[in-house]
């Protein structure tokens, strides 16, 4: 039986993926095979050493520690473009918020009293305070080419929007996916300087924390747009209420209140919306159990942020997988390991992702734990698992 110990409110539809004849799921459940989550904060949390993955329904991961589970040999796993469509709706409807000035709008109607002659009368006096702009024609940059930024790209295209693009990661799925009618920026600033509204679609690294700051925010067109549904730290938020606060930025649309940023005039803050549909939960929830069961009965690694791709077909009922170290002569020890033991090799696929490897072995039969032990001993291995199929 598989245990997953679960964080948070996982969509029913993604947990009965998990077969009940062969998974125990709780939130409260000792030696967890994995660990399934959507924003709790894992940092600071002891993970056990039963843990062999940790699955993300969502996207971002600055929640989970990353680093730590790669050294211990844990996959973490995400659910890339499975919310794509639920935050792209929510970034066209943030452009709205803001071209139409619809919340200042809404804040003054829910301020009026009196009868209908008296409210028309209000109306009528006061609405030009609340004149926008339209979207079509505007130029939207859109900083960040993974599946929410193409398709808030594509999105804007068929608003009649100029769109450019940046991603110097822009892979050759995301490319096709991508319309045509969306330019190239040059670079983050040049796509900066020459858009209306920015969209930031990055994760949250050491490379990406506050990206946003004073000198980029300097070169915006004045009146510019600024909306973030990736993360809070994207942005300098110092520098960010100084572009509002001196009309260089007309709003800043965030996902992320802060306390820096309440009741700052031209900011529109949301709870942590992206997501936040009975769609985009059922797709993360589905897509995150089907790769954690996929691990965890065949070894098989997808969508994982800090291990390699490893997919292999099943066709052999014994079979271990191994994480390691990416160094030399790695696969060579534990393939003489296994061959000293009498043990046959039948398939071996080995992948590598900058420090770390992934190697998933078919054999003839099953694995001792005395010669699981002695792979487990090799300098560079940081786990290893027999994977039944079927475990009882």
């Amino acid at each position: 039986m598989y245990k997953v110990l679960t964080y948070d409110n996982i969509a029913v539809t993604g947990l009965e993926r998990l077969p009940r004849d062969r998974y125990e799921v709780a939130s409260e459940i000792q030696h967890p095979d994995a660990i399934l989550l959507r924003s709790f904060d894992l940092k600071g949390v002891t993970i056990p050493d039963s843990v062999r993955c940790i699955g993300r329904a969502g996207a971002g991961v600055n929640n989970i520690p990353v680093a730590d589970c790669s050294r211990r040999g844990i996959p973490v796993f995400n659910t890339p473009g499975a919310n794509a469509n639920a935050v792209k709706e929510i970034v066209v409807a943030g452009m709205l918020l803001a071209a139409r000035h619809i919340c200042e709008a809404w804040d003054f109607t829910r301020s009026l009293a009196g009868d209908d002659a008296a409210l028309a009368q209000a109306v009528e006096r006061n609405k030009k305070n609340f004149v926008g702009t339209e979207l079509a024609g505007k130029t939207l940059g859109v900083l960040g080419l993974g599946a929410v930024g193409v398709g808030v790209a594509n999105a804007a295209v068929s608003l009649g929007m100029n769109v450019t693009g940046f991603d110097p990661a822009l892979t050759v799925e995301r490319a096709w996916q991508l319309s045509a009618a969306v330019s190239r920026a040059g670079s983050t600033d040049d796509l900066i300087a020459h858009a209306d509204f920015i969209s930031l679609h990055v994760p949250l690294n050491g490379e990406t924390r506050n990206m946003i700051d004073a000198g980029r925010l300097g070169s915006v067109k004045k009146g510019a747009v600024l909306l973030n549904f990736s993360r809070a730290g994207i942005v300098d938020e110092v520098a960010v209420r100084a572009a509002l606060e001196h009309d260089r930025l007309s709003a800043y649309v965030s996902d992320f209140p802060t306390a820096r940023l309440m009741g700052v005039k031209g900011t529109i803050l949301l709870p942590h919306l992206g997501a936040s549909t009975v769609e985009a939960e059922d797709n993360c929830a589905v897509m995150i159990a089907d790769q954690i069961r996929d691990f965890l009965e065949n070894g098989n690694i997808r969508n994982s942020v800090n291990y390699p791709t490893v997919e292999m077909p099943r066709c052999h009922p014994h079979r271990i997988g191994v994480a390691n170290e990416n160094i030399p002569n790695m696969v060579s020890q534990i393939s003489a390991a296994l061959g000293e033991a009498g043990l046959n090799i039948l398939e071996l696929l080995n992948k590598s992702r900058g420090e770390y490897a992934y190697t998933l072995i078919d054999l003839d039969t099953e694995v001792p734990p005395a010669v699981l032990d002695r792979i487990a001993n090799i300098r560079g291995v940081l786990s290893v698992h027999p994977l039944l199929a079927h475990r009882p």
